[in-house]
């Protein structure tokens, strides 16, 4: 990772392996093919990230044809909290994706003022 960010300033990569998924199901049984044994295997990008102790967070970044929400995640070099959080901010301002909702969240009466 340091040799990495000697490089570049922010690494982006999907949140989660797998578009949204039906809620009553526990994890997505496979991702591109391969089994999921634990809820924790479909997430496993996520988590790989968290093991380098680098800064990162995640910010809505579009929709699939289905309409359901993205998210991108962004990584910045150790101890590059602020950079992290700007980059962030920059792109939400310039994409403006989260201020829009999808229509499952309406439905499901969790768009603003609704309980979850």
């Amino acid at each position: 990772m340091r040799e990495f960010f000697g490089t570049y300033d922010v690494l982006l990569l999907p949140v989660s392996q797998v578009a949204p998924f039906d809620v009553r199901l526990p994890y997505p049984a496979s991702v591109d093919g391969i089994a999921m044994e634990t809820y924790l295997d479909w997430m496993r990008s996520a988590g790989l990230i968290s093991m380098t102790g680098c800064p990162a967070l995640s910010v809505p970044a579009g929709f699939t044809p289905a309409g359901l929400p993205v998210g991108l995640q962004m990584v910045g070099p150790h101890r590059g909290d602020a950079a992290v959080l700007r980059a962030g901010y920059a792109f939400e301002q310039a994409t403006r994706f989260g201020e829009r909702r999808p229509d499952v969240a309406v439905s499901a009466g969790m768009a603003e003022g609704g309980r979850s």
